[in-house]
């Protein structure tokens, strides 16, 4: 059962987020769809989920699925910088945080470590 899942459809930066869960021993399993992401989290209780607002499909509708089905798992979401109205529905869809890609690439091992601290 992981740790953390994410929603990312970029193979790239999916390769980089389980490549840091690694190093840091933390379980985590990328989706590349929302409908993947949901049917994992059906499955199982995940410490964390992180979600690209970017990724195809409607993520935003994955988050507020999530919300009513399993509203204590924390979302932490990123993003373009600029798409500051995206940010502003996924914390109304419920969010922890909603954070630009650098900010979330720059603080990626922090993040991806609080799945690790939550579970143990």
């Amino acid at each position: 059962m992981p740790q953390a899942l994410a929603l990312v459809d970029d193979i790239f930066f999916q390769a980089r987020i389980l490549e840091t869960a690694r190093q840091l021993g933390v379980e985590m399993r990328a989706c590349s769809t929302a409908e993947a992401l949901l049917a994992a989290v059906a499955v199982s209780a995940p410490r964390l989920v992180v979600v690209d607002l970017n990724a195809r499909g409607n993520p935003i509708g994955a988050i507020e699925q999530m919300q009513s089905q399993a509203p204590q798992i924390p979302l932490i979401a990123f993003l373009s910088h600029v798409q500051t109205e995206l940010a502003e529905r996924a914390r109304l869809a419920g969010c922890r945080a909603v954070m630009p890609r650098s900010q979330f690439t720059r603080n990626l091992a922090t993040i991806l470590g609080q799945a690790k601290s939550e579970s143990a």
